[in-house]
This record gives C-alpha cells, sequence and structure tokens, in this order.
C-alpha cells in the first residue's frame, strides 16, 4: 500500500496463492471435487427439452488397437482425399493469343459494372452568421464559506478497518482460483470424455454406413435383375405377338392377295402393253381413218345427191316446158 499525494491509499501487491489450510477447510482431494459455484454455468446441467439430446455413454477407455485403426481410417481418408484433389480436372490453360473470361450461367442476363453513376449538386446558403455559443449559467453566491482541519488518525486507522475488507478480497479471489482450476479440470475431463464418444460414434457411423452402402448395392443388383427379367419377359410375349400376327397375316392374306390382283386387272391396273397400245393408239387412228373415209363418202353421196336432184329438177322443167308447146315438134333427148 501507498499514500498519494492527496491522501488516498492505493493497494498495489499482486494476488497469491495461500500455501496454507485452515483447519475447517475441505482436504485436497475432496476440493477436486466441488461442483461449480453457481449450478447455471455447470455444462452438465441440460436446460429445456431432453427428449432430442444424446446420452453420452459412461464408456471405459478406448482399446489401442481400435484407436490406431479409427487412425489409419483417417489417414487413407485423407490420402484418398489429396490424391482426388491432385487429379481434379481443372480448367485448361488458354490459347496463345486467348485469355479466360467470367461468363454467366444464369437464366436472365444482368450487367456487370462497377460504375456508379454520381452527379454533381451544389447548392449556395445565405449569408447569416453562426449564433454564438451561449455563456454557461453560474447562479449567484449565497451563504458563508466554513472549512475545517481533520488530521490524519483521526476519522479511522487504515490498517485496522481495511483488515477485514482485504481477508475478503483475497479470499475470494483465491476460491475463484480454485473454482477456475477445478472447471478447467473438469472442462478437459469432458473434452477427453466428448473425444472418446466422438471416436466412437465415427466408428459406429463408419460401420452404418458401410451396412448402408451394402443395403444399397444389394437392392440396385436386385433392381437390376428383376428388370433385366421383366425385359426377357417382355421381348418373348413380343416375339410371340409379332409371331400370332405374322401367322394371322400369312392366312388372312393367302385369298387377299389373289383377290386383290383380279380386282386391280379388273380395274385396268395390271395390261398388257401390246394391248394397251393397240386400244390406245391404233383402234383411235383407226376410227379417225374410218370417220374420215365415212365423211368423205357422205360428202360425195350429197354432192351426187344435190347433182341429181339438180338434173332431175331441170329435166321436169323442160318437160314442163315441152307440155306446154304442143304444136312445136318433139325433139329427141
Amino acid at each position: 500500500m501507498a499514500t498519494s499525494g492527496n491522501g488516498l491509499y492505493t493497494f498495489s501487491s499482486r494476488p497469491r496463492v495461500v500455501e496454507t489450510r485452515p483447519e475447517n477447510r475441505e482436504p485436497p482431494s475432496v476440493q477436486t471435487q466441488r461442483s461449480y459455484g453457481n449450478i447455471m454455468y455447470d455444462r452438465r446441467v441440460v436446460r429445456g427439452n431432453t427428449y432430442g439430446r444424446h446420452v453420452m455413454p459412461t464408456t471405459a477407455q478406448p482399446d489401442p488397437a481400435e484407436i490406431r485403426r479409427q487412425q489409419a481410417i483417417r489417414q487413407r481418408a485423407m490420402a484418398r482425399k489429396a490424391a482426388r484433389e491432385q487429379f481434379k480436372p481443372s480448367t485448361p490453360e488458354p490459347l496463345q493469343g486467348r485469355k479466360h473470361m467470367h461468363m454467366q450461367t444464369e437464366l436472365y442476363l444482368e450487367e456487370l459494372t462497377d460504375v456508379v453513376v454520381t452527379t454533381d449538386v451544389d447548392c449556395q446558403t445565405d449569408a447569416f452568421l453562426d449564433k454564438p455559443a451561449s455563456p454557461l449559467f453560474i447562479p449567484a453566491k449565497s451563504g458563508k464559506d466554513v472549512s475545517t482541519q481533520i488530521e490524519e488518525g483521526e476519522l479511522f486507522d487504515f490498517d485496522l478497518e481495511v483488515q477485514p475488507v482485504l481477508e475478503v478480497l483475497v479470499g475470494k479471489t483465491i476460491e475463484q482460483s480454485l473454482l477456475e482450476v477445478m472447471e478447467e479440470e473438469e472442462l478437459a475431463c469432458l473434452m477427453a470424455q466428448q473425444r472418446a464418444f466422438e471416436e466412437l460414434r465415427n466408428h459406429h457411423m463408419a460401420e452404418v454406413q458401410r451396412l448402408q452402402e451394402r443395403e444399397r448395392r444389394h437392392s440396385q443388383e436386385k433392381e437390376r435383375r428383376i428388370a433385366q427379367q421383366k425385359e426377357v419377359l417382355r421381348k418373348e410375349k413380343e416375339t410371340a405377338e409379332k409371331i400370332a400376327a405374322q401367322a394371322y397375316t400369312q392366312r388372312y392374306l393367302a385369298s387377299l392377295v389373289p383377290a386383290t390382283f383380279s380386282s386391280l386387272r379388273g380395274h385396268g391396273f395390271f395390261y398388257d402393253p401390246v394391248e394397251r397400245d393397240i386400244e390406245t393408239n391404233l383402234f383411235p387412228w383407226l376410227m379417225a381413218e374410218v370417220n374420215k373415209t365415212l365423211k368423205k363418202r357422205s360428202t360425195a353421196r350429197e354432192t351426187l345427191d344435190i347433182t341429181i336432184n339438180d338434173v332431175f329438177e331441170k329435166r321436169l322443167e323442160a318437160f314442163k316446158a315441152l307440155e306446154a308447146e304442143p304444136t312445136r315438134p318433139h325433139s329427141k333427148i
């Protein structure tokens, strides 16, 4: 402790652990098992619903062989991960004169720009001066000033008055230090139990994953076999249907083909080229020539009939003229 110029006392000694133990204190073996001062800060206290909590099993020390096996499994997993990262395909280097560019793969295009559109705006304020700060209010002094002198040691003895306060501070400091040490030890124990539990749980999870993977492979193999069998049955059914359809088609077309050919032949789809040439070329030409000949004969007959009619009319007129002149001798025709 030291005294400053204004008469105040300051305590500057550092706290230290007391080696001696009072008679009413517990032995060290019991002190190490003491619980927390405040139970709400104890991590072993579960708050809220406990149905979804994982119960930490109190297991014995793990087997060293099991620990080595877990370490070997983790090392192999890390080696596989490193090899996978090493052989992972990456983007090849660009060719000479080219470079890689970032592209968007979203459904909608978005303009990529870092340029922020800014505009400069200014204004002019009126020429007014700022109001000066208001002076502090100092009330008027009233009454009379009095003073007194207190000598050192007149009010209280500091060493005597500070002793109980100092004992309480030192005791609380030691108690808090012991609680912190006990808390650190218990936390270390809990962390060790947690690591053991995590290793056991990881082992169980690896075994469960292995069994699940085996079950998945068996299920896939079963589904694949079922699919193959269904495909074989489908192909057999399809083949049987094709054979039945082919037999039915052959039996149905056995009588349909001759009738179809007969009908097509009757409708003129199948013909003799010589006969068709005679019918399409010779007969029309022959009919045309016959018609021309008949037209010529008809024209000749009409001309002969007209000539005969004209001669007959002329002779009839001549006979009528002869009959009208009886005294004139008949002329020989």
